[in-house]
């Protein structure tokens, strides 16, 4: 996903979470060494960089290659120290720090027109009244759809100060006129919360999409109006979480334990060993816990599941998570650019550290899930334990004697192999080229104008094998020679991801939770294993 100027691009093409996020410590008070080397013009590789601006034979983007140079020497150190270039840095820190400065939309470049996806509730553009689906073809009374754009365009068209104006002209399919919105930008927040509601009677489903500045806050005022409806048991779904603040995983697996429990403790050759407890404060420190989790659980996702892991307090549900056992303090440069240097390890309260091995280099080390599926990790639950990491590694035990492993993530209680739909090419090829919002877009506002409530809409419409033939047909324009075969095999996933589309564009991010879950064997095993 990018964000800039307040619009933000979906993008399914994805990054690994724990790669791009990590685990970060944060509220830290630098040292005056510290500011020090990151002003200092003096060393070795700053002169270096100095000479190829002046004196390199051909024109080059020296930020660029200061860039890659920097990471070349810092990926020699571990996967996860990596330098910023500025855009990644504020790209990183407004994911991180629970909103932006803009107007609060979501937008989608069809033949060569910005479509708004998706208006942030109680964000500048939907307090102007923009709708969703909207086409904008004139921004400030200037022609913008049919220019040429591209993603930079679109954010220097949008970009500018808080509490200045732009104004959308948007085009009506009705009548075929033109209606402006006057916008003013503003901060605007983001939860790092998808989805919480109720997936059963009594029990409740919060889906966490990373660890956040506010994601403890967030989670209190959700946990509190489920509290309300009834809630007694709880699943929390960090699949896909590649992590965020150490002391947000920390806060957050304080709700659920009693005081003065350890809940994980870093230690470095240069940081001395830090142990955090749990307080008295936490809001759910009886009911019935389950944690969903899988391959792309990191860093921050780790420190929570194996907390209650070690506990015995939650039981712990999918496939093995990523492995990242590394903690990364960022180091700002006054061009805006950033360090993010692994400083400590983590480890868990039985004291395991749940990294794995980066002994054969970085390329391998980013290769690793790929081999998990190869090896049909993500299908068969025996082919987890068989795996070298655990082979042969030291076992270590949870408070009540269970036998719990180090070396390469958090290995399940309850295993629920991958749907192969998922990993269909075809899949991955659909989500790239962002076919799904954009047929929604397109094809799909006549069907969705008939549902006036979302649960209406969940029990009743279903993508018949018509719908899905006119996507595949919409399709084949931008993924050529789609293979029937793949069609074949994941046609009710892809029935499912139209559906769950849909439900995002007209109703936010809860709703297409909330139909994807409806099927989710992830889900209804983590319900089961509370019942």
């Amino acid at each position: 996903m990018k964000q800039t100027a307040g619009i933000i691009f979906r993008s399914v093409i994805l990054l690994l979470a724990g790669m791009a996020i990590g685990l970060l410590l944060n509220n830290r008070q630098d040292e005056p060494d510290d500011a020090a080397i990151v002003t200092s013009d003096k060393n070795k590789l700053d002169k270096i960089m100095q000479l190829v601006r002046k004196k390199y034979v051909d024109s080059i983007d020296v930020d660029s290659v200061e860039g890659v140079t920097i990471n070349n020497l810092l990926q020699k150190l571990d996967p996860h120290s990596v330098y910023l270039q500025k855009k990644q840095a504020q790209s990183l820190a407004e994911r991180l720090e629970g909103g932006f400065d803009g107007i609060g939309i979501e937008s989608q470049l069809l033949r060569d027109t910005l479509f708004v996806t998706q208006v942030f509730p109680n964000g500048p553009a939907a307090k102007a009244g923009l709708p969703n689906g909207s086409r904008v073809v004139t921004i400030n009374g200037k022609p913008f759809s049919g220019t040429h754009l591209t993603s930079d365009k679109v954010n220097e068209a949008f970009a500018g100060k808080n509490d200045t104006g732009i104004e959308l002209g948007v085009l009506s399919l009705s009548d075929n006129t033109v209606k402006n919105y006057h916008v003013r930008r503003s901060h605007v927040t983001m939860s790092s919360l998808d989805a919480a509601y109720l997936t059963a009677p009594a029990t409740g489903y919060i889906k966490i999409s990373k660890f956040g500045s506010t994601t403890d806050a967030d989670f209190k005022i959700a946990l509190k109006k489920l509290k309300k409806a009834g809630m007694q048991k709880l699943v929390l779904d960090v699949r896909g979480n590649g992590g965020g603040y150490l002391n947000q995983a920390t806060a957050l697996a304080d709700e659920f334990l009693p005081a003065k429990k350890l809940i994980v403790y870093t230690q470095g050759q240069h940081e001395p060993r830090t142990d955090y407890f749990a307080t008295d404060s936490g809001l759910f420190e009886e009911g019935k816990l389950a944690v969903l989790i899988d391959e792309h659980s990191a860093s921050a996702s780790e420190i929570l599941a194996g907390a209650l892991q070690d506990l015995d307090r939650a039981v712990i549900v999918g496939r093995r998570s990523f492995g990242k056992g590394l903690v990364q303090e960022q180091f700002p440069f006054n061009d805006g650019s950033a360090l993010n240097l692994t400083v400590a390890r983590y480890f868990t309260p039985s004291g395991r550290s749940i990294q794995k091995s980066y002994k054969k280099g970085t390329d391998n080390y980013r290769n690793e899930l790929a081999e998990r599926l190869q090896k049909g990790e993500l299908y068969v639950a025996q082919n987890n334990l068989e795996d070298s990491s655990f082979n042969n590694s030291v076992a270590y035990h949870t408070s009540a004697g269970k036998k719990v492993y180090a070396g390469g993530g958090i290995m399940p209680d309850v295993f629920v192999p991958e749907d192969a739909a998922v990993n269909v090419p075809l899949i991955q090829d659909l989500a790239r080229n962002q076919l799904f919002s954009g047929y929604v877009v397109d094809c799909m506002q006549g069907v969705l104008k008939n549902y006036t409530t979302p649960a209406d809409f969940a029990k009743y419409y279903t993508v018949n094998d018509i719908e899905l033939n006119n996507f595949i047909t919409y399709a084949d324009a931008a993924v050529k020679n789609i293979d029937p075969h793949q069609v074949a095999t994941a046609r009710n996933y892809l029935k499912l991801l139209l559906k769950a589309q849909a439900a995002r564009f007209k109703w936010g991010n809860e709703w297409y939770y909330r139909i994807m879950n409806q099927t989710d064997a992830g889900v209804m095993k983590a319900v089961a294993a509370l019942n």
